[in-house]
């Protein structure tokens, strides 16, 4: 495959890298100070927002039959992939890798923004537990034990972790066996998890879903409270995001492993640690963590001092700030996986017709090749790293400030920001260092 971020490196900038980089960050810091003298009181209400679709679309979406398609959709996707995987050779023309590397995790991206959280329909073991429980004519709601509100979004966090370990750092990660054991382990703890808490436990346990209910949320799609299908402004849906335990782990291990993933392709990095004693796998383990729990962290930390700051309290600050998180973790997935999803994405459908590497043709992809056409536009690309970190973090900044003067007294919003703003602003310039610093 190829490097996972970037046809487009620092040479190719229309301007020195340096002169880039300052100028994002003068860019995030100028738009606090454009937003402290303009936007003084909140303008989101979230979940309360929103204009109605037709009846007509809303009937149709709600309608059993329709639930079932799109869950018989995702089941048979599924499936089809398991093929792949349980019985096809232990090659890259497998297109199990491409499958989930490439057009799960990080085509969830674009499907929950174009489409809202359709994932929680599409997901098959949800269908699968769905259709269990109607065999045993049990509610899906109900499970053997009550789960603890306390958990909330942890389990899922603790599974981008391990999927992003999975990703990044484990030996031989591009093998039959290692795959299968991660799959199987996955669909496991998540069929346990759902059989013993009910079907609450995808929304809070499954990591991929999690993920795409996250990244929904910067959709135009979403629900108002009084049920109705709506179209609204992405970042007022971001705004009904509500905190909840295990939210702030969750961005943090979304954003700490993105900037891994950079970090880990970067030659200091490579050089260094191919001259230690220790193995890469535990030398690449350990930085993983670090790079999560220096997010958690250092975000943690800005919102407390920003309660302090401004007088406010300051325990649930993490989580009333979490979701101005979401759009840099946004950001950091097309800087880093435009070019992979584009590229091995058209790789990966044209294995798809192949799943046993024995020649077949079944969707009438085989014979296809990939256009590369992409490769001759480096600097566009490299354009666009940077106008995506960037623009990731003048969306988290707005989304903080619309939140600070919510929940701070006016004339303390803008010191209880500054916190936070510096933060984003580290988090900018170290985005940009990272990226293009193979």
């Amino acid at each position: 495959m190829i490097p996972l971020h970037g046809i487009g490196g620092r040479q190719d900038l229309p301007v020195p890298f340096g002169l880039a980089v300052g100028g994002a960050a003068v860019a995030v810091a100028l738009s606090f100070v454009i937003l402290g003298l303009a936007w003084r009181t909140p303008k989101y209400r979230g979940d309360e927002s929103g204009k109605s679709l037709p009846p007509a679309i809303t009937r149709t979406v709600d309608a059993g039959w329709f639930r079932w398609i799109v869950r018989l959709v995702g089941l048979a996707v599924f499936l089809y992939a398991m093929v792949a995987l349980v019985f096809g050779v232990d090659r890259l023309t497998n297109p199990i890798f491409g499958f989930i590397y490439i057009l799960v995790w990080v085509g969830l991206v674009p499907i929950s923004i174009l489409l809202g959280p359709v994932w929680r329909t599409l997901n098959p073991l949800r269908t699968l537990h769905l259709l269990l429980c109607k065999l045993l004519r049990q509610p899906p709601s109900k499970g053997l034990l009550e789960l603890s509100p306390r958990v909330g979004l942890w389990p899922a966090a603790l599974g981008i972790f391990a999927f992003t370990w999975l990703e990044l750092v484990a030996p031989d990660r591009a093998t039959i066996p290692v795959l299968q054991a991660w799959i199987a382990l996955y669909v496991v703890i998540t069929m346990f998890g759902a059989i013993l808490f009910g079907d609450r436990w995808f929304s809070t346990g499954d990591p991929f879903e999690v993920y795409a209910s996250l990244m929904a949320r910067l959709s135009p799609w979403g629900r108002r409270t009084d049920g109705a299908l709506v179209v609204r402004r992405p970042l007022e849906n971001l705004d009904g995001l509500k905190a909840q335990p295990g939210l702030v782990g969750m961005v943090a291990a979304l954003l700490g492993s993105t900037a891994y993933d950079g970090f880990s392709n970067s030659s200091a990095w490579v050089g260094w640690a191919q001259n230690q004693d220790i193995s890469m796998t535990w030398l690449g383990t350990a930085a993983l963590i670090v790079f999560i729990l220096f997010v958690l962290v250092t975000y943690s930390g800005a919102t407390l001092l920003a309660g302090r700051l401004s007088d406010s309290s300051r325990t649930s600050l993490p989580g009333l700030f979490a979701h101005s998180v979401v759009p840099i973790a946004l950001g950091y997935v097309i800087a880093h996986y435009l070019t992979l999803l584009i590229l091995e994405g058209q790789r990966t459908l044209i294995y798809l017709s192949d799943p046993l590497s024995n020649g077949a043709n079944v969707f009438g992809t085989g014979l296809l090749a990939v256009n590369t056409g992409i490769t001759n536009h480096s600097t566009a690309i490299s354009v666009i790293q940077v106008l995506a970190v960037v623009g990731g973090h003048l969306l988290g900044v707005i989304s903080a400030h619309d939140r600070a003067v919510a929940l701070f007294p006016r004339h303390k919003a803008l010191a209880g920001q500054l916190p936070l703003l510096i933060v984003m602003v580290g988090y900018t310039a170290g985005g940009l260092l990272l990226l293009f610093s193979s």
